[in-house]
């Protein structure tokens, strides 16, 4: 027998969250239906969103058991997921349709003009990316104002106090004058606003109902919308003589006193203030959407039919305590110990993101060994479903995650985003490297050729950043022929377009875009545009790219990369279906409605269950009070019934983890109310917690010896340097890393100069002063405005050293003036040598030599920072000088050749308030623990024999950092595993 309805007595139900909703409403719709087949098929039934018709539709298909004629399924429409309202509540043979919706992205750039223009007016301009972010928040705040039915005129009759701060007064008066050119904008065009149209068929149903309701049932179901539209219509429908609105987990048995603590409040007659309502309660929209259909919580009756999914009464009833309003906690010292139990509930903590995600991902797996059991994720955690969904992946189990992904974390919005971020900083080598090595780019037959290329360009732009734009890049690449040379003749043109287009400064977005789209498509091709992600991105382009005609005249396109960004972020992608049946994911507005024999909730940390109520940065929150408009914080309640109906499932696991990818994370609200409550009956999920560790956990840990390689004389080197021979004695594995494996250290790309830089550069420098102006005083400082002013050179370098650069140039060319009224002249500069000593080749390279009043030599090496020490140099390291000195004596400089008689440092380093001193390791008479001159090339050289003799043509291991304290470069240190074994007990 169906259930009667009268305008009086309207029929309400309501489906306890312990239920599953889906299968228990097809239950209580087949009994109606009786016995009649086609009762069912001439039902209606309204549903909120079209993930709620797919959960229904399931349902349907498990209860028949046979063939079905299922009633028509229609959707209300969700907003937030871009849904429009089913066509059978918009239908197409509408003798008087309404005007349709302005498209979104149209009206998005429309209100970014708007915004824009005002803003300018205003003397606080924007800029366009800015613009179009700022249209999205004041589109949001507009809809709201639609959706709750406030005019916009009641701004003006707002009276702002003298506690309104000027940002905010200064946001207000430009969202009113935006509001007030909306409408003529819209008048234009001939359109309306979707939340307009939306309510607009609501009510022309809700007419058309009233007047005619239709024959069959019509059911409204699981609607949590508490707009004022979809309350007359639901008004409309519990009215109905087969009508009737079935709730989700509206709470019956809450006590009164603290249903009436909700709110909302009458203004208090004496003061005129209002007490403020309890937004963040998860029964607070279920009581608003009462209160605008007209009807109170006693008519609404429990469902009888259960969904066979369902868990026990007494979880409904602890779940309910346990969110109950903050005023009211203090009942939870008398609440019975039965009531606060949570009988099928786990919780797990983890220590990482890493370990939840790995916990979820075998509760889901385990799901699958009982035949039949369902298995789902809840999370607003888009990363946590992302690495349950990767963990699963390695048990062969394909996953839907029926939220979706943003389109700006799939490849083609990653391509688009790197290609305008290349463009926009002009190509600069890190963003030029992501954007050519990105998966899309040559795809296909042509794609390993081309990670060839790009590989090499990598290798090439090593190092401080070449100059700007693609024809620095070639100018840098000029300098030494090779393969990447080469390669970029290809690969400039087909970057030209976009870097000439970005140079032509502010310019129609549409423009932009369309180089934009040109140059993608040149260097993907159809990849670029294929599978759903590349359709989303195919779409996205072409909409955007038609609708900038009616946002801000022109644009930087430097601002493309964020405006791009903003938009890609909004745009979900979500899967074709395909993944296990039994196993899904959801995020929260996709998990209403829905059922499984496990639920996990994952992600339970405050700012992400429930999340940080996004800013409103139009309405301060006054005005939003004022102007009747949902507080903020309204979306923390949204998501705390959310919790709750999630709960309700059979098996319940919530998990989370005690600290983020940054800091130590805080457990959410909901977590705490749950341990409050349940105390030490809170179940901790110990064995799972166990298992996550223990899944990875190798169990004996096996660290690595100290590396001590000892290969065949035969593949030991008979060449070394003197710069290398300080390695080879303190860091031997270093030195066998270095020459024997021929595995040498790359500088990263785009590199900020270092002080083997600066020293290059100096080098340099005096290189070409020595070798093209003969060393003439007068040269020197003009050889150093030139490296400075050279577009290579990296600003920073020139705002920061150029000053102490110059200052110790000058003093090398004052010295160099000084020392020659002496008697002492440059004998040479920048020379290169080597002899044979102890079975090996020494070779070496000297800064500068001088020539002495006497006929000996000294031996000078420039240094940009501080020389060594004396006491590295009496230890038998720092031996460079006396090594070259050494080839020098023994006739290894083609140039100059003679006795060495001193030995300096010439540092461009800061001493005494001025930058430029000289140094020497050595003493004619060995004073201050220094080794005597005449002694410093025969001590090198049998210092020298004795190290090449060990290692060289010796047979003595290759021992990692056999003195650390003179071997403090660590490229190699995880070669050698250096953390591993350093410092353990042997």
């Amino acid at each position: 027998m169906a259930d009667v309805a009268t305008a009086d007595r309207p029929t309400l139900y309501t489906i306890p969250a312990h239920r599953a909703f889906a299968d228990a409403l097809v239950a209580g719709l087949t009994r109606r239906a009786g016995r009649d087949p086609l009762a069912l098929a001439r039902a209606l039934v309204v549903l909120p969103n079209n993930r709620a018709v797919k959960a229904v539709t399931e349902a349907f298909v498990r209860a028949s058991g046979g063939g079905l004629v299922l009633p028509r399924l229609v959707a209300l429409g969700d907003p937030e997921m871009g849904e429009a309202v089913g066509a059978a509540l918009d239908p197409a043979d509408d003798i008087d349709p309404p005007l349709p919706a302005v498209p979104s992205y149209q009206r998005r750039m429309i209100l970014a003009r708007l915004v824009s223009e005002e803003r300018a007016r205003e003397g606080h301009p924007v800029d366009a990316a800015e613009a179009v972010r700022l249209a999205g928040e004041l589109a949001r705040t507009l809809d709201q104002l639609l959706v709750e039915e406030v005019p916009p005129t009641k701004l003006r009759d707002i009276e702002l106090g003298p506690e309104l701060t000027e940002h905010w007064r200064r946001a207000l008066a430009t969202f009113e004058i935006v509001l007030q050119r909306w409408p003529g904008e819209l008048a234009r065009l001939e359109r309306i606003d979707a939340a307009t149209r939306r309510s607009g068929l609501l009510d022309r149903l809700d007419k058309r109902w009233r007047n005619a309701p239709p024959a069959g049932i019509v059911c409204a179901a699981g609607v949590t919308d508490s707009a004022p539209a979809v309350a007359r219509l639901l008004r409309c429908i519990a009215g109905m003589p087969q009508g009737m609105v079935v709730f989700a987990g509206l709470d019956l048995a809450l006590p009164d006193e603290e249903w009436d603590a909700l709110g909302p409040h009458d203004p208090n007659p004496v003061t005129g203030l209002t007490r403020r309502s309890i937004e963040t309660h998860p029964q607070f929209d279920a009581k608003l959407m009462l209160l605008r259909m007209g009807v109170a919580r006693g008519e609404v009756q429990t469902w009888r039919e259960g969904g066979g999914h369902d868990a026990d009464p007494a979880r409904g009833r602890a779940i309910a305590n346990a969110l109950a309003p903050a005023d009211f906690t203090g009942k939870w010292t008398q609440i019975a110990a039965e009531d606060r139990r949570l009988k099928g509930v786990t919780a797990a903590e983890l220590a990482t993101p890493a370990e939840e995600a790995q916990a979820i991902a075998l509760v889901l797996r385990e799901a699958l060994e009982v035949p039949e059991r369902t298995a789902a994720l809840v999370t607003p955690d888009r990363a946590l479903a992302r690495r349950v969904a990767a963990h699963l992946g390695r048990w062969g189990i394909s996953i839907d995650d029926s939220a979706g992904r943003p389109l700006s974390i799939l490849p083609p919005g990653t391509l688009l985003l790197a290609l305008a971020e290349a463009a926009a900083q002009r190509f600069s080598p890190l963003a030029l490297l992501a954007l050519l090595k990105h998966p899309l780019v040559r795809a296909g037959e042509d794609r390993l050729l081309w990670l060839d290329g790009a590989r090499a360009l990598d290798r090439r732009l090593r190092g401080p950043r070449p100059a700007a734009g693609l024809d620095g890049i070639a100018g840098h690449l000029e300098e030494r022929k090779g393969t990447a040379a080469t390669w970029w003749t290809d690969v400039q043109p087909l970057l030209t377009p976009l870097a000439n287009a970005f140079d032509q400064g502010p310019q129609p977005l549409a423009s932009v875009l369309a180089c934009l789209r040109e140059t993608a498509q040149t260097l993907c091709g159809d990849n670029l545009w294929s599978g759903l992600a590349g359709r989303a991105a195919a779409e996205f382009l072409a909409d955007l790219e038609a609708e900038a005609p009616a946002g801000p005249p022109r644009i930087d396109p430097r601002e493309l990369p964020q405006l791009l960004r903003t938009l890609l972020d909004e745009v979900a992608v979500r899967p074709a279906p395909g993944g296990h049946p039994r196993l899904a994911i959801y995020g929260l507005i996709e998990a209403r409605l829905q059922t499984a024999d496990v639920m996990v909730l994952g992600g339970l940390n405050e700012g992400v269950w429930p999340g940080r109520p996004a800013p409103d940065p139009w309405l301060a929150p006054r005005i939003r009070m004022e102007l009747g408009l949902p507080g903020l914080e309204r979306r923390v309640g949204t998501a705390a019934h959310d919790f709750a109906q999630a709960l309700g499932a059979p098996r319940a696991v919530v998990t989370r983890a005690r600290r983020d990818a940054k800091s130590p994370a805080l457990a959410s609200r909901l977590w705490l109310r749950l341990q409050a409550l349940a105390g030490d009956r809170f179940e901790r999920a110990s064995a799972l917690e166990g298992w996550t560790r223990a899944l990875d956990d190798p169990g004996v840990h096996e660290p690595a010896d100290r590396p001590a390689p000892s290969p065949p004389a035969l593949l030991r080197p008979k060449a070394i340097s003197v710069t290398e021979v300080d390695r080879l004695k303190a860091d031997p594995y270093a030195f066998y890393a270095r020459r024997v494996l021929g595995l040498m250290p790359l500088d990263p790309v785009d590199a900020d100069p270092s002080a083997a830089w600066r020293g290059t550069a100096v080098h340099d420098i005096l290189e070409q002063w020595w070798k093209q102006d003969g060393c003439t005083v007068d040269t020197l400082r003009l050889r150093a405005k030139a490296m400075l002013d050279d577009e290579r050179t990296h600003p920073m370098m020139r705002a920061l050293w150029q000053p102490r650069l110059l200052e110790a140039i000058d003093w090398i060319a004052g010295a160099i003036v000084a020392q020659g009224e002496d008697g002492r002249s440059v004998a040479s500069a920048e020379g290169r040598g080597k002899i044979e000593i102890a079975g090996v080749t020494l070779s070496g390279r000297y800064d500068r030599i001088d020539k002495l009043p006497d006929g000996r030599l000294a031996v000078i090496d420039y240094k940009t920072g501080k020389p060594p020490s004396p006491t590295a140099v009496r230890a038998g390291y720092s031996l460079q000088l006396g090594l070259l000195g050494l080839i020098a004596e023994r006739g290894g400089f083609p140039d100059v050749s003679g006795i060495a008689g001193a030995f300096e440092y010439w540092s461009l380093g800061k001493k005494r308030d001025a930058f430029g001193y000289i140094e020497s390791p050595v003493d004619p008479e060995g004073k201050r623990d220094k080794i005597p001159t005449a002694e410093f090339t025969s001590i090198a050289a049998h210092n020298f024999t004795e190290v090449v003799g060990e290692w060289l043509t010796g047979s003595a291991a290759f021992t990692a950092k056999l003195v650390p304290e003179y071997a403090p470069y660590a490229e190699y240190d995880q070669l050698m595993r250096r953390d591993e074994w350093y410092g353990r007990e042997r």
